[in-house]
């Protein structure tokens, strides 16, 4: 078993892992733990109590951040003609339809989200083992099968994050950078949260959010209280 680093141990220590903190309590003390030579990015972890294997117990949506991620966002748009010149001017990188198609079936991976108009699904549909394992194949529930090229491309550059529960049961997204304010990382944990909360699937049972943790790239998460967090 590997042995904990100097800096681990002692960003573990200020952590008190039997209290659940408030929001506010909780990003003021992820922040002053991110301490590495880069912007460390902040994170969310929400443990929900749902089986995914069940088709009505899956999670899957998507939140506008108020804040933005403070990422970069590359996106791929699949379109044509008209449609293929909004995405451009709205500020897609990558716009194409049997060429994008021919280029990504030959390993091109060079972006973060993929928009497609729907008459392109049949052509995207054919990426689907290039592109569903990464979670970037389009879909309509989230918004990224659309005629609405301009308005995707906008939220993706904007702060728009899918999010997809996972087998353990477990949904988590990137809300921020240690170089936010408080008040920015703050707004965008809460709007993660009641987006998380409104999609609660059908076949939820019992408790939805079982655990909110927040952390950076290399701090120790912290428990955030549920009521508040809810509030």
């Amino acid at each position: 078993m590997a042995t904990k680093g100097k800096r681990t141990r002692a960003i573990e220590q200020t952590v008190d892992k039997t209290k659940a903190y408030s929001v506010s309590e909780a990003v003021k003390l992820v922040k002053s733990n991110a301490k590495a030579k880069f912007d460390e990015s902040i994170e969310i972890a929400i443990n929900l109590g749902v089986d995914p294997k069940y088709a009505d117990q899956q999670v899957r949506s998507v939140v506008n951040l108020p804040a933005g991620t403070g990422k970069d966002v590359r996106v791929a748009v699949f379109a044509k003609d008209k449609k293929a010149e909004e995405a451009l001017a709205a500020g897609a990188d990558i716009v194409g339809a049997e060429d994008l198609f021919e280029k990504v079936n030959g390993g091109f991976m060079d972006f973060d989200r993929v928009i497609a108009t729907p008459d392109m699904m049949g052509l995207v549909g054919r990426l689907g083992k290039v592109l569903g394992p990464r979670g970037l194949m389009p879909n309509p529930k989230v918004g990224t099968v659309t005629p609405n090229v301009t308005q995707a491309v906008k939220d993706a550059k904007g702060g728009a994050v899918e999010f997809k529960v996972e087998k353990a049961g477990i949904v988590h997204a990137g809300v921020g950078k240690a170089s936010f304010s408080d008040a920015d990382i703050e707004k965008n944990v809460q709007a993660f949260i009641s987006a998380v909360v409104k999609a609660r699937p059908s076949g939820a049972k019992g408790t939805f959010v079982r655990k909110v943790t927040l952390s950076s790239t290399m701090g120790a998460g912290v428990t955030i209280d549920l009521a508040e967090a809810k509030s």
